[in-house]
């Protein structure tokens, strides 16, 4: 196809080519490949990586793309099509005309453009449009880039709707043929569609891959499969290169493999890849790297399965341990192309778009989790199991060499729950370092998460926390050994909330034994803390049982039965299953999301909850004011002598003036302070307020050592008594709203 011609020029031969096969994100490749490239570059192995994803968007979503895609698709035998693809199809023209202005738009390049595509005449409209609300409300009558990106990605979605329902049905912004991947126990079906002639999507894939591998000439190519809507495609890529580079070692690894392919042994597989690796890839990779490039006979391996004499084996014989978190490198992202990602905004809701708009660099503040605990988790294997921390100095080096590589100063900590006391290491680095940041990560809704530390994340950078709240039930939340109640979590989500940062709460029905009043009393929750305005967006899920969580390890446990016990030769994970309540949870997944979908927009707080299904359901047993009563403010009084105090403010103007006290001078100042929003005053004796002065200099966050409340009362007592009196008194309370953090 000769849209790929001349595009790969500048591509070096490299040893290794590391790839994510399509789809993930548009708007931020998948961090796995600049992990493995960051690793190979401290072994000096040279390699090249490429998202083929973002890539064969972009060559589908451009005029040329698109000439080609409606010729192919009136090119096909006739057969019925709805209104909406005949709509699309007749406004062909519109949508090639336009396609690549706003592909540049959304890529950032083409800002006028916003001003045009609010008029809503510019785009071609079919279904997507249908439902659109009046955005005012959402984007104000300035917030042209932001409304113009929302609309410009239902314009993206009406062409993909064409394209599934009359090209390609695998079709997906974020996965191909996921179904394929979906509990695929046996290899059969995978198999019998690779064994097809290509899809329309496959001949782009395929096209851009031939030109990238032809240059790059590698001796090993590594395929990353994050999800099961990216295994066909790997499949695909390694079929290819099989086929015409038969020289050329193939490798798979990633999240898919480690969680499905524990126990493959069906053959066939090996037809497509040489060898595939579990766990942190970085050991295994080397090995395998070693074993191509030095060509000896005898090999060591490490978590690795591959064909020996006509069989599946699995290799495990390297007693060298993974390489610590300290010694894997910064991740490394050139080759890939930043500038060409695209920013959509699919819902208006300022929260959600974090996972679809703007460009994150992808770090990790440790390996593992720290909880380890909750039963619907793979707790069992090791990116969960193994924890271990990154030193906060170590991750902040990794941060300013990223911002210094790629341009880019947002992060996405992709932590399994990133732990609170390094989170406050880090920021207190971000802070001494005086860099500019912003950041979001996944964390436990714990009791760490104080007021005074989420207000001093947020001054680090620190815009949004995802988190799990699961099912808002504090007997599930036990059964599920979650480590919180429903009512930290509202006081949790409350702190970050008040500190400006955004709240999104992943949520589960269907977990064993749950009942339909406990999945009625979790929505009740879940409506209070929304209209609470503690959280600012959702998503439901429903609960899967896989084969490496406590409940798929003994699900007798659990009151729950295994369909069958037979181990499949392919992909091994979602775990068929009968709850012993025989509750179909499949009738609640449509008003459950509706109405959460209504909640993150700050509306329909006041429908009653049957309103949401369309079968009775019980009345609600959870007190109406249950979230207003957990979210009272408690006293400050009660700080800890090992408590760390932290100034965040600056040098305040200070002015003398003598105040008469039963007829007596006393001494006193007026200490100005200016912070970026306004400047407040507090009055002190002189005495006091020189010390004040004194000991906000010393516990800048700008130092690197950090006092303790017990070391700062010392200080005090050095030359004045009564130090309690003082630090509760007024003008201490307005600096702890100012900037003064307990932590």
């Amino acid at each position: 196809m000769d849209i790929f011609a001349g595009k790969y020029n500048s591509i070096l031969k490299t040893d290794l080519f590391l790839v994510t096969p399509p789809f993930t994100q548009l708007n931020t490749p998948y961090p796995a490949t600049a992990y493995i490239k960051g690793f190979l570059n401290t072994k000096n192995i040279s390699s090249t990586q490429a998202d083929l994803g973002i890539e064969v968007i972009l060559a589908l979503f451009s005029r040329k793309g698109l000439e080609d895609l409606f010729l192919h698709a009136e090119g096909l035998p006739d057969q019925p099509r709805s209104l909406n693809a005949k709509r699309i199809a007749a406004l062909k023209e519109e949508y090639i005309k336009t396609i690549d202005a706003v592909i540049a738009f959304l890529q950032g390049k083409n800002p006028t453009l916003a001003l045009q595509i609010c008029q809503e005449d510019y785009l071609p409209e079919a279904s997507r449009f249908a439902e659109l609300d009046e955005l005012d409300w959402a984007f104000g009558s300035m917030g042209t880039q932001d409304k113009a990106k929302h609309l410009a990605t239902l314009y993206l979605e009406d062409i993909s709707d064409f394209i599934i329902e009359c090209v390609d049905q695998n079709f997906g912004f974020s996965r191909y043929a996921e179904r394929l991947g979906r509990s695929a126990n046996s290899f059969d079906e995978l198999y019998g569609a690779l064994n097809q002639e290509y899809t329309y999507m496959d001949k782009i894939l395929i096209g851009i891959l031939e030109n990238k591998i032809k240059v790059i000439q590698p001796k090993l190519f590594l395929i990353s499969v994050p999800f099961p809507g990216n295994l066909y495609a790997a499949f695909r890529c390694a079929q290819y290169v099989k086929r015409v580079y038969p020289e050329i070692k193939i490798s798979m690894g990633g999240g898919f493999a480690n969680t499905e392919l524990r126990s493959v042994s069906d053959k066939r597989v090996f037809e497509f890849f040489d060898y595939i690796s579990l766990d942190d890839g970085e050991l295994p990779i080397e090995l395998i790297c070693n074993s191509i490039l030095n060509g000896r006979e005898f090999n060591l391996y490490k978590r690795t399965f591959l064909l020996e004499d006509g069989e599946v084996v699995y290799k495990n014989d390297a007693l060298r341990s993974d390489y610590k978190q300290a010694d894997v490198g910064t991740p490394d992202y050139s080759d890939l192309q930043l500038d060409q990602y695209i920013s959509v905004i699919e819902i208006v809701n300022p929260m959600h778009r974090m996972w679809s708009d703007g460009r994150w660099n992808k770090l990790t503040m440790a390996h593992g989790c720290y909880w380890g605990k909750c039963t619907f988790c793979d707790i069992s294997l090791d990116y969960i199991k193994v924890y271990e921390p990154v030193a906060a100095k170590l991750i902040v080096d990794r941060i300013e060499e990223l911002i210094a590589n790629t341009g880019q100063n947002g992060f996405h900590f992709v932590d399994e729950a990133a732990p609170p006391a390094l989170m406050r290491e880090v920021a207190l680095e971000i802070l001494r370092r005086k860099i500019s940041v912003s950041w979001w990560t996944n964390i436990r809704f714990e009791k760490s998460f104080s007021g005074d530390l989420c207000l001093l994340l947020k001054a680090s950078g620190c815009i949004a926390v995802s988190g799990g709240l699961e099912v808002a039930s504090d007997r599930l939340l036990k059964l599920i050994d979650k480590g919180v109640s429903v009512e930290q979590v509202a006081q949790v989500t409350r702190n970050f909330t008040q500190a400006g940062v955004m709240v999104h709460a992943y949520l589960m029905y269907g977990y064993p034994t749950q009942t339909i009043q406990e999945t009625v009393d979790s929505l009740e929750m879940v409506r209070q803390l929304f209209k609470a305005g503690v959280l600012q967006s959702g998503f439901w899920h429903q609960f899967a049982m896989t084969a490496h969580s406590p409940v798929g390890l003994y699900p007798e446990k659990f009151g729950v039965v295994k369909e069958t016990e037979v181990i499949g030769t392919f992909a091994n994970n979602d775990i068929n299953y009968r709850d012993k309540t025989g509750i179909n949870h499949d009738q609640f997944s449509f008003g459950l999301k509706k109405s959460l979908f209504n909640f993150m927009h700050g509306i329909c707080f006041d429908y009653k909850l049957q309103d949401w299904f369309d079968f009775k359901i019980p009345k609600v047993t959870i007190a109406p004011d249950f979230i207003e009563r957990a979210l009272k403010e408690k006293s400050k009084l009660d700080t800890k002598p090992t408590a760390r105090i932290v100034w965040l403010g600056g040098k305040p103007d200070q002015e003398s003036f003598v105040k008469y006290k039963k007829g007596k001078p006393v001494e006193m100042q007026i200490l100005t302070f200016h912070d970026k929003k306004e400047s407040f005053s507090i009055q002190t004796t002189t005495r006091e307020g020189n010390w004040l002065l004194s000991i906000l200099q010393k516990i800048t966050v700008s130092n690197a050592k950090v006092y303790t409340f017990q070391e700062i009362k010392a200080d005090f007592e050095t030359t004045m008594e009564h130090f309690e009196l003082f630090w509760y008194s007024e003008p201490i309370h307005t600096l702890r709203d100012f900037g003064i953090l307990v932590l």
